[in-house]
């Protein structure tokens, strides 16, 4: 379902997704109300909604969005602004899934990237039945010989995941561990943390600091998630409200001091160098990988030329494959990787992308990343 008060937004949306064979357009509407009226009638598996329209706005219709249908996957379609990217995150405290920035209708390429976020956004949200398989050893099947299931549709993506590479050998005689009692036993005490994610990562990271409120932060940490300018500012004032501690964009050529959490601008990749015995923060607009900038490959490659085996890498929700050569690179200087475990994803890409190339060392749900994080800073789990 599409929900835009725009005529001109909803068209665009439809052309996209009409190309694609496996969604459907099950609905349209130009409020909120109408789209609650409308989910009530015909059930769609995603609703993209927008948040500022005449009546009732997106933020308002989200809870009786999910009300009348709880297995809807909601996307915020929103401008770049700081408002938009506060009510954004509300929404996603209130329940949805996603957000999607909107196009400047003047930027063609911002165009273009719009089409192609929304696709995979949706794709990768589809229910589980319906979605294609991500998997790296998938043969090719002919397009005649199945018929792809259609996706009830109603958004920042990275890119498809690729076959594994000699990366994969880096740690193929590792046997993950799959029990936080397991995990334990093996985190070694680390200098930094670095944590990797994407959609369902805003959720994933405020229910990750939220449950390391009140225990010491003794190390460094570092994030990167993939957002927009705007979104990146709120989302660290929320985790650092979250779990009590600073938390900030990354400054360009700011000092690295421990028990701070350091998150990566919009549309800036954050790398680390090291200047004599000090550490400092770098940002640059080097082309995007996977897709993404900020990326998470080039922000791990940094910390671990710099931390070696005193690093810790968590892989969270998301889609596509960032990360996975920075873990290669984690994995290759002696540093662990821990990825969520598919369960508790609301998108199984980014951390299937590590288990898959086998640099994952634990493999945890959610809610067992805290103690791990707290051993790895030396404290009691």
């Amino acid at each position: 379902m599409l929900v835009d008060d725009s005529a001109i937004i909803r068209g665009l949306m439809q052309r996209a997704l009409k190309q694609e064979a496996q969604i459907e357009i099950v609905a349209t509407a130009i409020d909120g109300q109408t789209a609650i009226d409308s989910l009530r009638r015909v059930p769609a598996d995603i609703v993209v909604l927008d948040i500022e329209m005449p009546g009732m706005d997106g933020l308002t219709a989200l809870p009786e969005l999910l009300k009348t249908c709880p297995a809807a996957r909601i996307i915020m379609a929103s401008t770049l602004t700081a408002r938009n990217a506060q009510i954004s995150m509300r929404a996603m405290e209130l329940g949805a899934t996603d957000y999607l920035p909107k196009p400047s209708a003047a930027n063609p390429n911002e165009v273009q990237d719009f089409y192609r976020q929304l696709i995979e956004k949706i794709k990768a949200l589809a229910p589980r039945s319906s979605r294609p398989s991500p998997s790296f050893a998938a043969p090719s099947v002919p397009a005649s010989a199945t018929a792809p299931a259609k996706v009830a549709a109603t958004s920042y993506a990275s890119a498809p995941l690729a076959r594994p590479s000699p990366l994969a050998a880096i740690a193929g005689n590792v046997v993950p561990l799959h029990t936080l009692h397991e995990a334990l036993l093996h985190i070694p005490r680390v200098q930094a943390i670095a944590i990797a994610s994407s959609t369902g990562g805003p959720q994933a990271l405020l229910a990750l600091f939220g449950a390391l409120k009140g225990r010491p932060l003794t190390v460094p940490l570092f994030i990167t998630q993939h957002m927009p300018p705007n979104f990146t500012t709120i989302l660290a004032d929320h985790i650092g409200k979250t779990v009590g501690a600073d938390c900030h964009e990354g400054k360009d050529g700011e000092e690295v001091r421990s028990g701070v959490i350091y998150l990566a601008p919009g549309d800036y990749h954050m790398v680390v160098e090291r200047k004599g015995t000090h550490t400092h923060i770098r940002l640059n607009q080097n082309p995007p990988e996977n897709f993404c900038r900020p990326s998470a490959d080039p922000m791990l490659r940094s910390l671990s030329a710099i931390y070696g085996k005193y690093l810790l890498t968590i892989v969270l929700t998301g889609m596509g494959a960032d990360g996975a050569a920075g873990a290669s690179e984690v994995v290759k200087g002696g540093g662990m990787v821990v990825a969520q475990n598919e369960a508790t994803c609301v998108v199984y890409g980014m951390p299937r992308a590590v288990v898959d190339a086998r640099l994952a060392r634990a493999i945890l749900p959610l809610d067992q990343m805290a103690p791990v994080i707290t051993r790895a800073m030396g404290s009691a789990a």
